[in-house]
């Protein structure tokens, strides 16, 4: 096991720069950069009417000599306002320079400051971090602590009129986009069309600290009622579905008839025998799907709830060229997945001790 874990490791490394190399690329390609973004911020204000204050800030910049510029929008601003900000942004270097230095400072865990907002990557991650976790932690707990129970009992019941009618209803809460039945909650429940009973904004009220601890717990779950829900529907499908069919694999098996045949009730052949060998691929699944939810299934749900997390942070830092920002959430989220992939692995061995990764490839 530890030369299958050396491997792993080691295949990483290979693996992290082939991501973070591939995105540099494309945003070497990408329109409207950052220094776009402070140009179009400039001219936006310059002519926004303000009067004289704005069209002082215009005709401080502009070139006499109209020098073309391979910025758009940047034609007749001076060209030493333009290296300026190619400077502050550390595009005064070279691409491999700055991709050399980046992957330095990412090593170390290094990964500077915003561009847009006055403070480092790092602590912006880390500030938007618990709105995430929490999305993806009981998004996780809610939907396997449905499926497994949902999906054993469609198992046993294999062919019931119970199985097909539900096998129906997460059929069709599976093809339901997750953002649009957020939609449909908020027009419901949040103060659209019918009632006003939840909240639109944020995981806590504005006077969260002044409550007592009980009601501060109901004050949270109150905030994340119509996420949850909205996420939860697709959730727990392809666990529901993975369990039945885990199950139905194992009953099929001929020690669950050895088992059977030597009196053991229904229920002692279920739980004692079946149950460990066809939750193994479920459990050992549980940190991939923590992940999947909590890096990629809150993005639209963080957004329309105006949930302040990892997900609207990463979308609206794309949409800024905050490129700091994106490459760090990127390196972060990479790593993370990479390690949870061993850890399902390392799960997968610890569940059942008869699996061995050394006698097959990575």
């Amino acid at each position: 096991m530890g030369a299958y874990l050396l491997r792993r490791i080691l295949l990483m490394i290979p693996t992290i720069f082939g991501i973070m190399a591939i995105s540099f690329l494309v945003v070497q390609f990408a329109p409207g950069g950052p220094v776009e973004q402070v140009i179009a911020r400039l001219q936006g204000q310059a002519g926004d009417g303000l009067g004289g204050g704005g069209a002082d800030i215009g005709n401080s910049q502009l070139d006499v000599g109209g020098e073309s510029s391979r910025y758009r929008g940047a034609q007749g601003l001076d060209p030493e306002f333009i290296a300026s900000l190619e400077k502050q942004f550390g595009f005064d270097r070279p691409p491999l320079e700055r991709f050399g230095k980046m992957l330095w400072d990412y090593l170390r865990f290094d990964f500077g400051d915003s561009y847009f907002r006055d403070i480092s990557v790092l602590d912006l991650i880390l500030e938007k971090m618990p709105v995430s976790i929490s999305l993806g932690l009981w998004i996780t707990l809610i939907s396997y602590l449905i499926s497994i129970p949902l999906g054993i009992r469609k198992a046993v019941q294999d062919g019931s009129q119970f199985d097909i009618w539900t096998s129906a209803v997460v059929i069709v809460g599976y093809a339901i986009p997750g953002f649009l039945f957020a939609i449909l909650l908020m027009v419901l429940f949040a103060g659209g069309s019918f009632f006003d009973w939840f909240p639109l904004r944020g995981l806590t009220s504005e006077n969260w600290s002044q409550l007592s601890w009980p009601m501060k717990i109901l004050d949270y779950f109150w905030h994340l009622a119509l996420p949850l829900t909205a996420m939860v529907l697709s959730a727990f499908a392809t666990t529901t579905l993975l369990t039945k069919n885990s199950f139905l694999e194992e009953i099929r098996k001929q020690y669950v008839v050895t088992a059977r045949a030597k009196g053991l009730s229904e229920r002692q052949v279920l739980y004692g025998h079946v149950f460990r060998n066809a939750m193994l691929i479920v459990i050992a699944g549980f940190p991939g799907a923590f992940i999947s939810a909590f890096f990629t299934g809150s993005l639209l749900i963080e957004n329309i709830f105006s949930l302040d997390g990892l997900g609207l942070l990463g979308y609206r830092s794309v949409l800024d060229r905050d490129y700091p920002v994106v490459f760090a959430n990127l390196y972060i989220f990479s790593l993370i997945g990479l390690f949870v992939g061993l850890l399902s692995d390392l799960t997968y061995t610890w569940i059942d001790p008869r699996i061995d990764f050394e006698k097959r490839d990575v």
